[in-house]
């Protein structure tokens, strides 16, 4: 027999009404077993043809596996290019620097990696250790009966059958032969918080709650929440549909955030590399004769042009923020890159289960016939299910009768002496015990709690209370409470059971209604998103009242469009169809998508399809999911992320893996993502801006002097004194400002930036020529040539000390010491000054300075210091004001 859940088609007009289940015969026949399971030969013949009942794992990557996958990153690409430039004319020292740059990245990422995974293997545990199955001897002529019995869960087989009781997880895809009061947790396949009710029935069912939601079928991850069943197993291993996720694509499907971004710039600086070395051939040719005696200075401004300690300096920004988070806050990045993605997030989305709310209901209030709060109402529910508990021999109360009798007075409970239970059934919706009525002998009382209607279709009432009784029911349902309703009847004393039939002629006593347990650290873990400036959006399974309850008790404002079914974004679907949607209507789709706060009834794929379109608008979005029904999400998510707990599937497919469903921890990701964010933007700024303007400089001087403006030793020499002090921004404290909104790394933003201030810079070095011309009276002697390479050398790592300072992410006051790039800059400057005149500056070809040349430097870098200063400043405003874009 297929497994259930093979038939995954998207519903459409043909779909019928009613979803035909096989009946239990027909079960029975197609698997050739019988309700008194399998004999020893069938289940051993069945295990070696269907193979072990186990989840297939994935396979772990080695350290040398993550560390080919490193080479892969664009910016080790364009290193790598570089170096094979580098090597081709023969500067072997460049190329042997570009090359330890490159495996030292690699070796960073991959070890940073290989650590998360190791760490999340940690968290593997069995699904299930053993299962309760009747299996018969070998006898011969098959009369032997079944015997009960303990296997492991890797053994069971189609055709086994098992029972299932209070606590078990259910350990395959079953369909049901008996069940009596069963209720089961499948919140990790539908995303359904409450438990649902499964019972044995062959009738059809509505097609529209589909093959999850009918009753007689139970799958593999859901456990029994109460009573017993016995059941036929008719899929086990890779064929249930908890295993489905580890078929064909499970890798993420689109580029997230960061591998965007790093793309993009990658491409900026492969245009300039590609682009920067003929220009300078072809300029000196034109003006100057000169041939390829050129070349390895055109390649030193290339590699010049280039951040080479990027790899080295976004790895070590990640690895540092990742763990510190794994070592404060229990939380593993398996991603690096998606520690960035986190902190560039602008919407979440999650399920209210377990992070809004708690897996577990309390009691709202209780309410008399006339609509009144009435007390006593709650001391009867609560009588009933205390009864019901000690007489029905139940192993626990279920998570209604837990929150009455957590609110219920203990002492008042001692009052009631119960007699007799008739325990909840999923078809009658009602439990009723009977106890001694208080006061009077030989007279009991009937109390039955349960499902509204069920109990006011019991009771003695007229139409018109009956209605009204209903209706306030229904707006109390419809606000998202759960509703129980209470009556009561007072019985002469017997000695015969009492049985269903009893549950007639009852007086009905009132409502109590119930809400779900606030998370404790939800409201303030809310409020610490507003203001990381994003925005949370609840997509659940659950009815749309139960999760705008939990929004209004949290204080989420919702209003217009801000709740929203499912169903409604009827054109969800087409988004999965050869020819998708048109621009227009996903313009009105996603303005739609981002005016809603709650989704609710979603399927697993109406929660990919809104964020597909929540990141087409443009958001980088993550997702908070635990279930195999979260998969679809998780995968389409900029950043996937799953608690410790979730199921094993969920959590391997995540990006960030928490300690627990808390959003306080999300929270502490996003701030520590922003942290490591905003030191990648601020050295992009600062290398790319100061490169491009030594590059400019370097062109026109180049053009404008008889000889090489800087010589390839020099050029280099002063790359690896700024590419070093720059590591610095690894441990730097951006701002506070800078966690307050999505760090995002924008290429067509950062080019416009480094553009400007590249510019600035080379206005900064042109003028600079000019202090030179003047302080050493003309150039046109060779101890002039290297005075002019010593006096640009000093001035170019001066101008980059103070872009360091002035271009850090937010330059307000800090209240605090320079920091580490302070002192970077420091040691930057005392190099620039002290390098040309020392014993090593001869063998650069530099050389000592006049006075006169450092007194007219210090006015030239007062002037630029100040231009950095006021464009820096409206750069602030622009972004205050939102009329920047987010980050770089």
């Amino acid at each position: 027999m297929p497994a259930p859940g093979a038939d995954r088609s998207r519903p459409g007009p043909a779909v019928p009404s009613v979803l035909e289940v096989p009946s239990v015969l027909e079960v029975l026949r197609r698997l050739d077993s019988g309700p008194r399971g399998l004999t020893e030969t069938q289940a051993a013949e069945r295990l070696a043809a269907f193979g072990d009942n186990t989840v297939p794992a994935r396979r772990e990557a080695s350290w040398t596996r993550l560390f080919a996958r490193s080479l892969r990153d664009p910016f080790t690409a364009v290193l790598g290019c570089l170096g094979l430039v580098s090597a081709a004319v023969l500067a072997w020292g460049t190329a042997a620097v570009i090359l330890l740059l490159v495996v030292v990245s690699c070796v960073l990422r991959a070890s940073g990696e290989h650590r998360a995974d190791r760490s999340t293997a940690g968290l593997r545990e069995l699904v299930a250790a053993t299962a309760t199955v009747l299996r018969r001897a070998d006898d011969g002529d098959g009369a032997a009966p079944p015997v009960v019995r303990e296997v492991p869960v890797g053994e069971l087989v189609p055709g086994d059958v098992v029972r299932l009781g209070p606590g078990d997880l259910v350990p395959a895809d079953v369909r049901l032969l008996r069940a009596s009061g069963l209720t089961v947790h499948q919140a990790a396949l539908t995303g359904e918080s409450a438990p649902v009710a499964k019972y044995a029935d062959d009738s059809p069912h509505p097609a529209g709650a589909g093959v999850l939601g009918q009753p007689q079928l139970c799958f593999a991850g859901s456990g029994v929440a109460s009573g017993s069943a016995t059941a036929i197993v008719t899929a086990t291993g890779a064929h249930t549909r908890f295993a489905a996720a580890h078929g064909p694509g499970t890798g993420r499907p689109r580029a997230s955030a960061f591998d965007r971004s790093v793309h993009g710039i990658s491409w900026i600086l492969i245009r300039f590399m590609l682009l920067t070395p003929p220009l300078v051939l072809m300029a000196n040719a034109a003006l100057r004769g000169r041939g390829l005696e050129t070349l390895p200075f055109a390649v030193a401004v290339a590699v010049g042009l280039t951040p080479e300690m990027m790899p080295v300096l976004v790895t070590t920004c990640l690895a540092r923020g990742a763990a510190l988070l794994a070592r404060t806050h229990g939380v593993i990045v398996k991603r690096l890159p998606a520690l960035h993605d986190t902190g560039a997030m602008d919407v979440l989305c999650l399920d209210k289960t377990g992070t809004l709310t708690q897996d577990r209901p309390v009691v709202h209030r209780a309410w008399d016939p006339d609509g009144r709060e009435d007390p006593e109402i709650l001391h009867w529910a609560a009588a009933n299910a205390w009864w019901t508990l000690q007489l029905a021999d139940l192993p626990a109360a279920d998570a209604l009768d837990e929150a009455l009798l957590d609110a219920a007075d203990e002492d008042r409970l001692a009052a009631y002496d119960g007699i007799a239970a008739v325990p909840f059934d999923p078809v009658r919706r009602l439990a009723t015990v009977v106890v001694r009525t208080p006061g009077r002998l030989g007279t009991h009382t009937l109390v039955t709690k349960g499902a509204a209607e069920t109990v006011l279709e019991r009771c003695v009432l007229s139409d018109d209370d009956r209605a009204r009784l209903s209706a306030l029911a229904a707006r109390q349902a419809e606000d998202g409470l759960r509703v129980l309703a209470v009556a009561v009847a007072e019985r002469p004393a017997r000695a015969r059971d009492y049985t269903p039939a009893d549950e007639r002629g009852l007086t009905f006593r009132g409502l109590i209604t119930l809400r779900d347990a606030l998370a404790p650290t939800a409201d303030d873990a809310l409020a610490v998103l507003t203001e990381q400036g994003v925005t949370v959006k609840i997509l659940t399974g659950d009815h749309p009242g139960t999760a705008a309850r939990a929004c209004h008790d949290l204080g989420i404002p919702l209003a217009g469009d801000a709740v929203l079914t499912a169903d409604r974004l009827g054109r969800l679907h087409r988004l999965d169809g050869p020819d998708g949607l048109a621009s227009a209507e996903l313009a009105e789709l996603a303005g739609l998508v981002r005016r809603t706060t709650v989704f609710a009834r979603c399927t697993p794929e109406d929660k990919a399809r809104i964020i597909t379109v929540l990141r087409a608008a443009g958001h980088t979005v993550g997702f908070l999911g635990d279930g195999v029904n979260d998969l679809p999400a998780l995968r389409a998510a900029d950043v996937g992320i799953a608690p410790r707990d979730a199921a094993d599937v969920a959590r391997e497919s995540a990006d960030v893996v928490l300690a627990e469903k808390d959003l306080t921890a999300i929270a502490q990701a996003v701030g520590a993502g922003r942290h490591a964010g905003g030191n990648i933007a601020t050295y992009l700024r600062v290398t790319l801006s100061s490169n491009l303007g030594n590059v400019i400089a370097m062109l026109s001087a180049g053009l404008l002097l008889p000889f090489l403006p800087m010589l390839p030793a020099q050029v280099l020499a002063q790359n690896l004194c700024f590419d070093a002090a720059q590591l610095a921004f690894a441990r730097d404290r951006p701002h506070p400002s800078v966690l307050h909104r999505p760090m995002v790394l924008r290429p067509a933003d950062l080019l416009r930036f480094i553009t400007g201030f590249g510019v600035l810079n080379a206005v900064a070095d042109l003028v600079t020529f000019g202090v030179l011309a003047l302080a050493l009276h003309g150039p046109g002697t060779g101890d002039d040539e290297a005075l002019f390479h010593s006096g640009w050398f000093t001035e170019n790592l001066l101008t980059q000390a103070l872009v360091m300072l002035l271009l850090r992410t937010g330059t307000g006051p800090r209240g605090r010491g320079p920091g580490p790039v302070g002192r970077a800059a420091a040691v930057l400057t005392v190099i620039g000054l002290l390098l040309p005149p020392s014993p090593l500056g001869p063998p650069l070809g530099l050389t000592g300075l006049p006075a006169v040349y450092y007194l007219l430097l210090g006015a030239v870098l007062l002037l630029y210091a100040a231009g950095l200063r006021v464009a820096a400043s409206r750069g602030e405003r622009r972004l205050a004001a939102g009329a920047a874009p987010q980050g770089p």
